[in-house]
């Protein structure tokens, strides 16, 4: 009766071959031929998962070479098939000129329990091995992944999603449509707040909104770098760049205006507008600034902060030709542009798209 089984499913007469089939794995469910031909039936059927799995299942437990040989071959063809699907669905996402836009895919932290049960899953999707998908998925703070033309990361991240894989993307210029206003001080706090700042072009000027506005408060440390004179192992001055210092570093994100208001010690006037601190003009920077940080906290307690900046921008940094094109409107006194003050806005950006 195998033989009738390959010889209708050679003819395509799948309707005999799963009727055979069917008696045959009533009377013998374990022979390998009947389970590599119920295989063969799902593939032509359409029921890949099925058939993958029943392919994988024979070069468990089977050691006919043939029967192993024929698996082999038949898990190539799946994922040859999906293989060309995943690239004319790519296409496809990618025709309009608007998803040819350059984005960024960016993976969300998974518990160690998700990470074992969805690295297989992250791995089909990706095509990588599941060791490999398991060092990918991040565990505590996002990761950048990958650059692309938008299209193809909007089908890939839905994908992900689809299988429990949390990610979120969008484009740079979506990132670099924000405006970001540099606060000089808070004038008024009452009824609403009122900020004095300026724009892009460093035109000042003043800003009222409603502390209900605010979606999220970012905060990050950004390196402050000194060329300094050092004595190397062979006694010999050499000079290098160090970090000397951080500056501190927290938005408010208006979303309705489309706006991010970017608050520094190093710019904060602290002496002018609202009292944060009555001994602000003898208190040291870093008192001054926890001063405005808690004096914020008491006006926006149930808005979240982010202040996982640092762990992000140590999986970004290198994208020196992706960063180069995202102006991180971070003003620092620099002999050299550095990634960092990019990865910051690029942080930044990337949780006021996902809350707007």
């Amino acid at each position: 009766m195998i033989e009738k089984v390959a010889i209708a499913l050679e003819r395509k007469d799948y309707q005999t071959a799963a009727k055979l089939l069917q008696h045959l794995l009533k009377e013998s469910p374990d022979n390998p031929w009947v389970q590599f031909y119920l295989a063969r039936l799902q593939e032509v059927s359409g029921k890949r998962p099925e058939a993958e799995k029943t392919y994988r299942k024979l070069l468990l437990n089977t050691t006919n070479q043939k029967i192993i040989r024929q698996a082999r071959q038949g898990l190539q063809r799946l994922q040859e098939m999906a293989r060309e699907e995943k690239q004319r669905a790519i296409a496809q996402a990618t025709a309009e000129p608007n998803n040819n836009e350059l984005g960024i895919l960016i993976l969300a932290p998974l518990s160690n329990a998700q990470k074992t049960q969805l690295a297989a899953k992250f791995a089909q999707i990706m095509q990588l091995d599941p060791y490999t998908a398991r060092l990918v998925l991040p565990s505590r703070n996002w990761k950048f992944y990958r650059t692309g033309k938008i299209g193809e990361l909007k089908f890939y991240g839905m994908q992900l999603q689809q299988a429990g894989i949390p990610c979120l993307w969008t484009t740079l210029t979506a990132i670099n449509q924000i405006q970001v206003f540099q606060v000089q001080y808070f004038q008024e706090s009452q009824p609403k707040p009122t900020v004095i700042c300026c724009n892009q072009f460093n035109q000042s000027g003043s800003l009222t909104f409603d502390w209900l506005e605010v979606t999220a408060r970012v905060t990050g440390l950004l390196p402050i770098f000194e060329q300094v004179v050092d004595v190397n192992a062979q006694r010999q001055l050499q000079r290098k760049t160090q970090t000397q210092d951080y500056a501190q570093f927290c938005d408010l994100h208006l979303p309705q205006r489309n706006c991010i208001l970017r608050i520094s010690d190093q710019s904060y006037q602290f002496q002018q507008g609202v009292e944060i601190s009555p001994l602000a003009s003898q208190n040291t920077m870093r008192i001054n600034w926890n001063a405005l940080l808690d004096w914020m906290q008491q006006h926006l307690p149930q808005v979240k902060l982010w202040s996982d900046f640092t762990p992000f921008a140590e999986t970004v940094l290198e994208q020196t030709e992706m960063l180069s094109n995202i102006p991180s409107h971070i003003r620092l006194f620099r002999r050299d542009k550095t990634n960092w003050d990019s990865a910051f806005h690029l942080y930044s950006g990337l949780i006021f798209r996902q809350d707007s």
